[in-house]
């Protein structure tokens, strides 16, 4: 009980020490006076002790669930280190579901179907972008003089950008080889990487879905990415202004049927690219939540967190695809504490003073405060900014002017960066792609460093 004052409120601490005290006055009276009116007064207690029981073991369940995924990641990321394909990573992976129960079990099963269409270079819908497993330099340039350069080499394990190369040349895969195998090994302790076909500045669309254990799948749209630097997304939004309505429905069909064919459960992203005819490419299935998940929430009107964790309780999905209704439209800006004067260098620190905007339509996700201190260790995005608006062009001009507000001391964060990209005239005209950000260098005269 040393812990009441600390973990509990006024209400809960009077509450427990009621009943802590109807449980040693019950105990009382089966000693010493009457049984069952003692039994009675400890009722309270023995209902509340129960309940704590069957908490610790619930507890312990999910420790014991995250010591099991854990113990799975290393075995995939081992079976990938010896140069093994995915599939036969998987099977070394099978062998071991047989000591792993429920929710571990599911998650090995989910990821050895996906991975197993993988090393099949099966399509999940229109077309794969072509890939080759590739632990070797001989096998890379096997590949890439088979599809023809330019090339992209991509960690196994990798996200974020990280352990990522575009090769145009044999030379340039002697080079790129290593150093990506390097990165890899350094941001996710597994150094081998794939090659992929690369195309040149492309859009970067993403399809956000839903499932739940019954079989249900639904999808919320697309969400446009293509705003990125080094692979790494700066601005988001959604809907595409890319993507007609036809195409709208293509991609989102063909993200849910890749969903339903591994029975997929939970919150998901199917990420596409589109080359400037129209023609789209599946490239991957990002299975969790995503950092811009929130402009989707905000055309939708649903809480994509609240609903995930609904699902994984068990719960039925309260949507059909036709009760998904897209409203308005919506950007948001990731806040990064980095100086884009010096190349984007990281800019740790204290924080001496932070204003957060607000109003119609503005979201602000963050855990920073005026005092907070930035470490050097973690990524550096210390916010998102998100805005809505009825139209593209009133959404924008409200993140304009949200941007204008928010006021961070003591460190340098990507707030101007990204005020001169709201007002930059290609982004206002909304035909862009991943190349963006090395054209507005050249057409504003900007210095990356």
């Amino acid at each position: 009980m040393y812990c009441l004052p600390e973990v509990l409120g006024f209400k809960e601490k009077l509450l427990y020490g009621a009943v802590g005290a109807a449980g040693w006055l019950g105990l009382t009276y089966i000693f010493y006076h009457d049984f069952l009116t003692g039994f009675i007064s400890m009722l309270p207690f023995l209902y509340f002790f129960f309940r704590w029981i069957r908490k610790s073991l619930h507890e312990k369940q999910i420790q014991r669930i995250r010591r099991e995924f854990q113990e799975l990641i290393q075995l995939l990321s081992g079976a990938f280190r010896t140069g093994h394909s995915a599939e036969n990573a998987m099977q070394e992976a099978s062998e071991q579901l047989s000591m792993m129960e429920g929710e571990t079990a599911y998650m090995v099963q989910v990821m050895q179907t996906m991975l197993t269409k993988m090393s099949l270079g099966e399509p999940a819908e229109q077309v794969w972008l072509s890939f080759a497993d590739a632990c070797e330099i001989e096998e890379v340039k096997e590949f890439a003089h088979k599809v023809g350069y330019p090339i992209i080499l991509k960690a196994t394990a990798g996200g974020g950008g990280k352990g990522m190369r575009i090769c145009r040349s044999d030379e340039e895969v002697d080079v790129n080889m290593s150093l990506c195998q390097s990165e890899a090994q350094n941001f996710f302790g597994n150094p081998d990487v794939y090659a992929e076909k690369f195309l040149e500045n492309p859009r970067h669309i993403e399809v956000q879905i839903l499932a739940d254990q019954f079989g249900n799948v639904v999808h919320l749209g697309e969400r446009d990415c293509s705003i990125q630097r080094r692979h790494q997304k700066l601005l988001e939004e959604a809907p595409s202004p890319a993507i007609d309505e036809a195409t709208r429905k293509e991609m989102g069909a063909a993200a849910v049927r890749a969903a339903k064919a591994i029975n997929y459960e939970s919150a998901g992203t199917c990420e596409f690219l589109l080359d400037h005819d129209g023609k789209w490419y599946f490239m991957e299935m990002n299975t969790r939540i995503q950092v811009e998940h929130p402009i989707t929430e905000m055309i939708c009107g649903i809480d994509l967190i609240k609903l995930q964790l609904k699902m994984a309780e068990g719960l039925k999905m309260p949507y059909q695809q036709e009760d998904i209704q897209q409203n308005g439209y919506a950007l948001e800006c990731r806040i990064n504490a980095e100086d884009m004067k010096r190349d984007f260098a990281p800019t740790p620190g204290k924080i001496s003073f932070m204003h957060l905007p607000g109003g119609r339509g503005v979201r602000v996700d963050s855990a920073m405060y005026n005092g907070c201190e930035i470490s050097p260790y973690y990524d550096s995005m210390i916010g998102k900014l998100i805005c809505w608006g009825i139209t593209r062009n009133e959404a924008r001009r409200r993140m304009y002017r949200a941007l204008k507000e928010y006021v961070i001391t003591g460190v340098e964060t990507t707030v101007p960066f990204h005020q001169a990209i709201i007002e930059d005239p290609v982004f206002i005209s909304g035909k862009f792609n991943t190349g963006f950000i090395e054209d507005f260098y050249e057409r504003t005269g900007k210095n990356k460093k």
